[in-house]
């Protein structure tokens, strides 16, 4: 079968104004929803573990600090090995931090509310560790900061990663 190029951009798969105002307002309210303190304590966190990080090849520190549905805040950092791919990132250590103190048995298999990133440039979660923030929510608060806390992005995982493949996908 050959396709046209109409085919093609018939099937362009983008997020409409609408859902994009609807994300929006979901981002806002949830900032609400947890709380200036919250946030701003979880921010802390996230600088203070990153840190702690352990990057003797790329020199690349990361934390971060998941604050949970139950409220708790669960801070990690990243930690590398001489096989890049075996290397722990602070989101999905901070994920397993969650989990090993309970988080699952409190809330659920759906317990992130929001996902604090402290690096240096500014770029969101690797697809990677999108992946597994998505694992446990439908979405979450995602705040990206620099070294010193201060904020570089405040986003969503759906907007960072709208077309996900997720649990519902392997139902």
């Amino acid at each position: 079968m050959t396709m046209t190029p109409d085919q093609f951009r018939k099937n362009i798969l983008l997020p409409t104004p609408k859902d994009l105002r609807a994300e929006f307002d979901w981002i806002s309210q949830k900032i609400d929803e947890i709380g200036i303190e919250k946030l701003n304590e979880a921010i802390r966190q996230a600088v203070t573990v990153r840190k702690n990080a352990y990057p003797p090849y790329s020199g690349y520190k990361v934390g971060a600090a998941i604050i949970s549905t139950s409220g708790a805040i669960h801070a990690s950092c990243n930690a590398e090995v001489a096989s890049y791919s075996e290397t722990d990132h602070a989101e999905g250590s901070a994920i397993t931090k969650a989990i090993s103190e309970g988080e699952i048995k409190k809330s659920g298999d759906h317990f992130i509310e929001a996902v604090i990133v402290s690096h240096t440039g500014k770029s969101g979660p690797c697809g990677r560790c999108r992946q597994s923030i998505g694992q446990h929510c439908e979405n979450a608060l995602i705040i990206d900061v620099d070294e010193e806390g201060n904020i570089d992005a405040v986003t969503s995982l759906k907007a960072l990663f709208f077309y996900a493949f997720t649990p519902k996908d392997l139902q």
